[in-house]
């Protein structure tokens, strides 16, 4: 590797590192004004139709974990968790669609030979 080139691993652990570190701590900081769709839904006037969602329960709803008391701890635990899971399901798919691919190019290959 040349001298001044970030290596992908190098790039890859530090989008990771990144992305966890504003889930579980930076995320705390953000506005506690109600989301866009919940603004909205006020400023109409039908926010009183509101339903609770099948999830509701769960141990993740609400931007938090139910499982601790802490709001700042529950709110960074949520999040490093949804960034975990969003980025396994994606890192899943990808390698699904690298794999089917690849398959799919050597499979046609020895076709044409």
């Amino acid at each position: 590797m040349s001298r001044g080139r970030l290596s992908t691993r190098g790039v890859r652990i530090a989008i990771l590192v990144v992305a966890l570190f504003l889930a579980g701590v930076v995320s705390f900081y953000a506005a506690s004004s109600p989301d866009g769709l919940t603004k909205v839904s006020l400023d109409k006037g039908f926010a009183d139709t509101e339903k609770e969602h099948g999830a509701s329960d769960g141990p993740f709803a609400g931007y938090g974990s139910s499982f601790i008391d802490d709001e700042r701890l529950s709110g960074g635990v949520a999040g490093v968790v949804g960034v975990l899971v969003v980025l396994g399901l994606t890192g899943g798919l990808t390698y699904v669609v690298r794999r089917r691919r690849s398959e799919s190019e050597s499979a046609s290959e020895s076709a044409s030979a």
